[in-house]
């Protein structure tokens, strides 16, 4: 067991659901820094008052990459306690997971503290530093990426409480971020404005990027423009919101935006190089 007395970083409010990192989670699968590490060690961090987080993130992974392994970390100790009390459940078939799932629990926080000099694939950090100030993110990541295997992944985002809007970044070993992901549900969710626009996912932005949603930065840019091509592109609407977005995201690409990752257009993804979207200062 490789808990520590003192985990770096504070209790977050430890809000889960069933199914909320579904979007980000499916994105971790395919990716080669996953399906390619040499000890798929995956690290769910922060995974809150429940440990329903990492167990679905081990049995969404395990089909992609075989041997998958998730250590969820907590900071605080009675979250270890009950997260251990429901894998203990999932090990006696009680549960739809399999009573074979590769996860364990441990106390730890951004230092990641793993067994036996093990380093992770990925570390998935999810609704972590939305409580932070900005100035803290920089050393976060490279405090959670100096954990990494090489060629390891650090993913850092934020979602909405039913999963249906997230975004994040992907972060290399060195703590430098690559690229930037949004992702939503394209049908507009109960309660949004009208008319729906994909810039709601402003909301949820990454702690280094939600106080950047301002005229003259970059990531402000990219959600008017993404705006402006959802609302040309309307008359696909009779076609579905799914080709809708495509098309939208397609003139995104068209007008000279990076934007990666073409095949997963359809799950209402983009994905832009970090310094697409990079704050100006």
């Amino acid at each position: 067991m490789a808990s520590v007395s003192s985990p770096s970083g504070h209790v977050t409010r430890g809000t889960t659901n069933t199914n909320r990192l579904r979007r980000v989670d499916r994105w971790i699968a395919r990716h080669p820094a996953l399906r390619r590490a040499a000890d798929p060690l995956v690290v769910d961090l922060g995974y809150g008052a429940s440990g329903v987080t990492a167990l679905e993130l081990e049995a969404r992974l395990r089909p992609h990459r075989p041997g998958v392994e998730v250590v969820g970390l907590e900071i605080d100790p009675e979250r270890v306690t009950a997260a251990r009390t429901q894998l203990a459940r999932v090990q006696a078939g009680l549960t739809p997971f399999a009573a074979d799932a590769r996860v364990r629990f441990d106390r730890g926080g951004f230092e990641v503290p793993l067994p036996s000099g093990r380093r992770a694939a990925v570390i998935r950090a999810f609704n972590v530093l939305r409580q932070y100030d900005e100035g803290d993110v920089a050393a976060a990541w490279a405090l959670m990426a100096s954990r990494l295997a090489p060629g390891g992944l650090l993913v850092e985002g934020t979602c909405d409480e039913l999963g249906r809007t997230s975004a994040w970044v992907a972060i290399d070993p060195a703590g430098m971020p690559r690229t930037f992901t949004a992702s939503l549900r394209l049908s507009a969710p109960s309660g949004a404005p009208e008319p729906w626009r994909p810039s709601l996912v402003a909301a949820r932005l990454p702690k280094a990027l939600i106080h950047h949603n301002v005229d003259g930065e970059r990531v402000h840019a990219l959600l008017t423009d993404l705006d402006r091509e959802w609302e040309r592109a309307a008359g696909m609407s009779p076609f579905g919101a799914v080709q809708r977005w495509r098309a939208a995201v397609a003139a995104l690409s068209d007008a000279g935006w990076p934007v990666l990752e073409r095949g997963r257009w359809r799950l209402g993804e983009i994905t832009l190089p970090w310094e697409a979207v990079a704050p100006a200062s």
